[in-house]
């Protein structure tokens, strides 16, 4: 059964996509049926520019979603610590999450 539940957000990026370096501000995420990975449920991104509707897609399983949230998480704290120093540390004001 789909259960049809997203989220949505607005992002502040790029994205390589197959026609080259876009830039993109929106970012869907679900949990569903992929359209090509081997499973029967993935955790599914589409990091959108919407002006063009180019697009990049992900489909992840939920344990390979949930490292990548980790790492990501890892790998934005570290880096703050290092380039903001630690007491900065912490949401940028005036960048899009």
């Amino acid at each position: 059964m789909c259960s049809y539940i997203t989220e949505k957000t607005a992002i502040f990026g790029s994205a390589k996509g197959r026609g080259g370096w876009m830039s993109v501000d929106t970012a869907v995420v679900y949990y569903d049926h992929p359209v090509h990975a081997q499973l029967d449920h993935a955790l599914n991104i589409d990091i959108v520019n919407s002006r063009t509707r180019e697009r990049v897609a992900i489909e992840l399983s939920a344990a390979s979603a949930r490292e990548l949230v980790a790492r990501i998480q890892a790998a934005l704290d570290s880096g703050e610590a290092i380039h903001l120093g630690s007491a900065q540390a912490g949401p940028r004001s005036g960048a899009p999450a």
